[in-house]
């Protein structure tokens, strides 16, 4: 039940709604009781003839049972034979009249049911995908991208089933199930006491059965959420798949996975199927034996119930099947929804450690400087940088160097929120990052990183993602600054041409040259280059940094690169290792200084 809390929360805005519901319910299952009380005067009528309609007068039944006799009894008695003919008709315009009265409330019931479903589904898909934007970049270092798109698809669609059977399995077979052994008791009293014994040994079976399917539920998750990571970084690294012959081996990973999430699923279905079929076995053991021992005492008269009374009971009693069926249907699905919804809590309950701050401070403008006083972070106990102390003021250019894993990418995502220091501070103008709101801070900021991150969009889409209202001529003027003007007006489409996904149908040049013009119509005062032309071939790196010399004029700049044109005329060049500012000081000084920085030139770690 727990695991239902929240979309208990989003059913109480429904609360009018689940009313009706409840009404059409209640009324469709009232409808439907008519239709079978008709039965006993139908029997006495065709299969008894007069006898039957003394049978009809007999006062032996209930209050109910006898109201509906004693109409049957006036029409028949009105007109011999033709009375008995408008009886027959009267009945059929009544079994009629009541099915197609259920039939219409059971349809506005689902009229009612299926929006609220839909809604919550979509309200939950909307609430998944906002998390994921709030959460911060190093959730996501921990957990793969396959697994978070399985969370919300295959496990959104299990709980969407499952929201189905909680609303049907808490509201509609309970209430038909009672509403049936309600008339069943008016009926027959001794009767419906011998099936009630019967009902929880029914249930306990049941229960037995679907009991294992919540853990079997979570293992076919896990595995399916496995595979679209495999053909996620399938599709990815195509290239390179093909280019080291591994096919076989990613072959062999996926099918091995596939496989697991088969006989995990056989083994659900094997479970789930079971329910149903064991329930109808049941319900028909237990109407055998209401067979055999109402028919016993009826026979004998050891009951004051008429034949055609017992055989409606019988009619009855059997309807209660398909709803208990259906039930235990529905408590399967429950248990299967209840595993996709503990995934799907993970990801919704997950910290976000980097406060929005929403009502903070609003900074619109950078005036003086960004400065680390003594900043350290770690993450999950492991120390990444220590004792950080470093003043960028504006209109500097600050170029971080060092050995891979050295903290640089760590020390830059400081500055925009990426990350939180774990220790000491980081300021804008004097204040404390955080006490500033997280949009206004990165309304600061452009970044352009290693691999050029494009949309499935036209290129001006692109270029505009910074600025919703951004002009043609703005666009245009953004892309001449990034050296990507003319190789966009070579294009079919110039600037409405789509460049397919990730920027597929561009080269790596092309692509890094458009998130140049990106930061370049955002015009931030503040811009972080992140080893932004090492993965380019000569004429794209000088087209590139060519760019980038554009977009660095009077902003204060925080560059990581291995490029020593892009650091050398850097006002400061910080050297780290090992998460620890080793060196700083311009590139003449470091050079003179013959350390750390000395060697990286000399072994090309900075070239």
């Amino acid at each position: 039940m727990k695991k239902y809390g929240r979309i208990l929360d989003y059913l109480k805005a429904y609360k009018p709604n689940i009313l009706l519901y409840f009404i059409c319910i209640l009324l469709s299952i009232v409808f439907s009781v008519i239709s079978f009380a008709m039965l006993m005067p139908f029997m006495n009528l065709i299969f008894l003839g007069d006898q039957g309609v003394a049978a009809l007068a007999k006062s032996s039944q209930s209050p109910i049972v006898q109201w509906i006799n004693d109409g049957m009894v006036n029409i028949i008695q009105s007109g011999g034979v033709q009375g008995k003919i408008n009886a027959l008709l009267i009945i059929c315009i009544i079994i009629f009249a009541a099915t197609f009265f259920k039939n219409l409330f059971i349809y506005l019931s689902f009229y009612i049911l299926n929006p609220i479903k839909n809604t919550i589904v979509n309200a939950l898909r909307q609430e998944i995908y906002d998390k994921i934007l709030r959460l911060p970049i190093g959730y996501f270092t921990e957990k793969r991208k396959g697994d978070l798109m399985s969370r919300t698809t295959n496990d959104l669609a299990e709980v969407e089933s499952s929201v189905v059977g909680v609303l049907e399995g808490w509201i509609t077979y309970p209430l038909q199930i009672l509403a049936y052994l309600g008339v069943l008791l008016v009926l027959s009293p001794q009767l419906t006491i011998f099936v009630l014994i019967f009902i929880p040994v029914m249930g306990f079976i049941i229960g037995r059965i679907t009991r294992s399917l919540k853990k079997q539920s979570l293992q076919v998750a896990e595995k399916s959420g496995e595979s679209v990571s495999i053909l996620d970084e399938t599709l990815g690294g195509l290239r390179v798949i093909k280019a080291f012959n591994v096919e076989n081996i990613l072959r062999g990973k996926f099918f091995a996975v596939n496989n697991d999430l088969l006989a995990a699923r056989n083994h659900i279905s094997y479970r789930r199927d079971m329910a149903s079929p064991m329930s109808e076995f049941l319900g028909v053991t237990m109407f055998c034996g209401i067979l055999y021992f109402g028919g016993r005492l009826v026979l004998g008269q050891d009951i004051n119930l008429a034949p055609s009374a017992f055989l409606t009971y019988l009619a009855m009693f059997y309807n209660i099947i398909n709803p208990a069926k259906s039930l235990s249907t529905s408590f399967s699905n429950v248990q299967k929804g209840s595993s996709a919804m503990k995934r799907i809590d993970e990801v919704l309950n997950a910290p976000v450690t980097v406060d929005d701050n929403t009502n903070g401070k609003k900074i619109t403008a950078f005036n003086e400087s960004i400065e680390f006083r003594n900043v350290c972070f770690s993450y999950e106990d492991f120390s990444i940088l220590k004792n950080i102390n470093l003043t960028i003021k504006k209109g500097q250019t600050v170029a971080l160097v060092g050995s891979s894993g050295a903290g640089k990418s760590t020390l830059a995502d400081l500055v925009p929120r990426f990350h939180d220091v774990t220790a000491g501070e980081l300021l804008i103008d004097g204040v404390n990052i955080k006490d500033y709101s997280l949009k206004a801070v990165r309304q600061l900021m452009g970044i352009v990183t290693q691999e050029p991150i494009l949309f499935n969009d036209t290129i001006a889409n692109n270029i505009a993602l910074g600025k919703e209202d951004a002009s043609e001529h703005e666009i245009i003027k953004a892309a001449k600054i990034a050296n990507a003007h003319s190789f966009i007006e070579n294009k079919e489409d110039s600037y409405q041409t789509n460049i397919g996904d990730r920027g597929s149908k561009l080269s790596g040049g092309e692509r890094q040259r458009l998130t140049i013009a990106r930061a370049v119509l955002k015009n931030p005062p503040i811009l972080i280059l992140d080893e932004a032309t090492s993965s380019l071939d000569t004429e794209s790196e000088r087209l590139v940094q060519d760019a980038i010399n554009n977009l660095m004029q009077d902003r204060t700049s925080i560059v990581i690169a291995h490029r020593l044109s892009t650091v050398r005329h850097a006002n400061e060049i910080i050297v780290l290792q090992k998460g620890e500012i080793a060196e700083r000081g311009t590139h003449d000084e470091l050079l003179a200084k013959n350390g750390i920085y000395k060697r990286l030139v000399d072994m090309q770690e900075v070239k």
